[in-house]
């Protein structure tokens, strides 16, 4: 059960940091006129989504992280922050840094949403 909830999460913070990820730009015309009515080159802000996401991995997820000697010593030698980092990454680390951090901010079953959809009649057990 323990590692169903883990792989879930994994997969819930996959699917959160792929959903947030800022859309490209596009490249402005050579016309003029065109890019003097379209905001094709105009800087857009991030949303609300991406603020509060940019804003957990800063105040939570680093912090978490940053602590651990083995995260330190295999993988922070080559990189500026987590938002920052221009060098790919490996599955492997994201997995190794999110175990970390489960480990360090553990869910309360009691709490959780399988707890309450076991809970209820027609669904739970």
């Amino acid at each position: 059960m323990k590692q169903l909830t883990i792989t879930a999460n994994i997969l819930f913070l996959t699917l959160l940091l792929t959903a947030c990820a800022p859309d490209t730009e596009v490249t402005p015309s050579q016309n003029s006129a065109l890019n003097s009515i379209s905001n094709s080159n105009a800087h857009s802000k991030n949303g609300a989504m991406q603020q509060s996401l940019n804003s957990w991995l800063k105040n939570e997820w680093e912090p978490t992280v940053k602590e651990d000697k083995k995260i330190q010593k295999k993988y922070m030698k080559k990189e500026k922050t987590f938002v920052e980092k221009e060098d790919s990454f490996t599955l492997q680390e994201y997995v190794d840094k999110a175990a970390v951090y489960m480990k360090a901010h553990p869910n309360d079953y009691n709490s959780s949403n399988v707890h309450k959809l076991e809970s209820l009649p027609a669904i739970g057990k």
